[in-house]
């Protein structure tokens, strides 16, 4: 029924509009939690709650705390490929800076940390309250402001997952302008453990092997919705190696969203 309702809701160019509106049930919801975070941690500097929803969810404790711990478990699968000392790295679509701020206390001092996404607001907030990070701003299209194999490591959570066709291969050759040979990305995608999310003529689509689209709202904001089946990923990241993919599960009948980590090849 959900699925069904903003589909209805997309169809009618108003699905960014009550998204919103579900932003502030969902503040309410949470103000006596959030509260309490902030009297428990009164030294957490912490962005406007809806730049968090818009992101990720709202939820300060997931937003700092649990976010901590997923800096932990990229660089866990970072290390398995590259030395993390003199590297530089970027966080693409860091939003508020959910897990980017918690990067330089976990790395080595020789690193440097790099973050970069389409949201003003959130790239202001980030460059005023984070330090150690180096943001900058970009637009929903390339290119980013950065000079040809400038990164050893690039990650970018959940980006592709609101972008149109078009933007895929627009956005995957810049990711690879920026990289260094051999360089890591990892990135992730809405596999088939969301293929519940689709309707019939939709799923159609993606078991034939295409990217399917949820459109008919901003691009790059959380109600657009891409989802990637295989011989479209695989299409995508053309010649460059494939090192890891680690496909989504559903996990307490939430579905969990697929890992790819790339070697670049130049």
């Amino acid at each position: 029924m959900r699925t069904i309702i903003s589909n209805l809701l997309r169809q009618l160019g108003i699905l960014f509009y009550t998204d919103k509106i579900r932003f502030y049930i969902h503040f309410i919801k949470k103000l006596k939690d959030s509260s309490r975070f902030m009297k428990e941690n009164p030294m957490i500097a912490l962005p406007p709650a809806y730049l968090i929803y818009e992101s990720f969810n709202f939820d300060y404790t997931k937003y700092y705390f649990d976010s901590k711990e997923t800096a932990a478990w990229l660089l866990n699968y970072f290390k398995k490929y590259l030395e993390l000392k003199n590297i530089n790295i970027l966080d693409w679509g860091c939003g508020p800076a959910r897990i980017v701020r918690h990067l330089p206390e976990l790395l080595d001092k020789s690193c440097s940390v790099y973050g970069t996404d389409y949201n003003l607001k959130s790239i202001a907030w980030d460059r005023k309250a984070i330090k150690g990070v180096n943001f900058n701003q970009n637009l929903t299209y390339p290119p980013l402001p950065y000079v040809n194999d400038s990164f050893d490591i690039i990650y970018g959570i959940s980006i592709f997952t609101h972008l149109p066709k078009d933007l895929h291969y627009k956005w995957f050759d810049e990711l690879i302008r920026i990289s260094k040979s051999g360089a890591v990305i990892f990135l992730t995608l809405h596999g088939k453990a969301f293929i519940s999310k689709l309707t019939p003529p939709e799923q159609k689509i993606f078991n034939a092997g295409q990217l399917t689209i949820k459109g008919n709202t901003k691009v790059g904001h959380r109600t657009f919705a891409a989802f990637h089946p295989l011989p479209f990923v695989k299409k995508l990241f053309g010649p460059h190696q494939v090192l890891e993919h680690v496909e989504g599960e559903i996990t307490n009948g939430k579905p969990q969203q697929d890992i790819w980590i790339i070697k670049v090849v130049k």
